[in-house]
């Protein structure tokens, strides 16, 4: 597999840590991802044409890029924000071990 096209880090926010873990617990379990990460953030920003701030969860979820569609509908249907952010990272290169366990942890079985 090529890492510059086959993997990703697929980025959303949300603003509870309660609703972070479920969607990184539905990611996981279905098996579009093989590790989320939650880490707390403050975001600036600007919202129908207002300044914002707010402290969030950032999740970093580790996948296939050939997972990305499914990752973001499942996000959409299951995300408390009007418009989520979900933006797709390649991932360029990575230890060899790392990305055969992304391929094992998300293929169906």
């Amino acid at each position: 597999m090529n890492p510059s096209t086959d993997y990703c880090v697929v980025q959303t926010t949300t603003n509870s840590a309660v609703h972070a873990k479920e969607l990184a617990s539905m990611l996981v379990k279905s098996r579009l991802a093989a590790c989320v990460q939650l880490l707390p953030i403050t975001s600036h920003y600007i919202w129908k044409n207002e300044t914002c701030c707010d402290d969030e969860v950032l999740l970093q979820i580790k996948t296939r890029s050939a997972l990305f569609t499914r990752v973001c509908e499942l996000i959409v249907a299951n995300h408390s924000y009007e418009t989520p952010e979900i933006i797709q990272l390649p991932i360029t290169d990575g230890h060899a071990g790392y990305l055969e366990w992304i391929d094992e942890a998300t293929q169906e079985g």
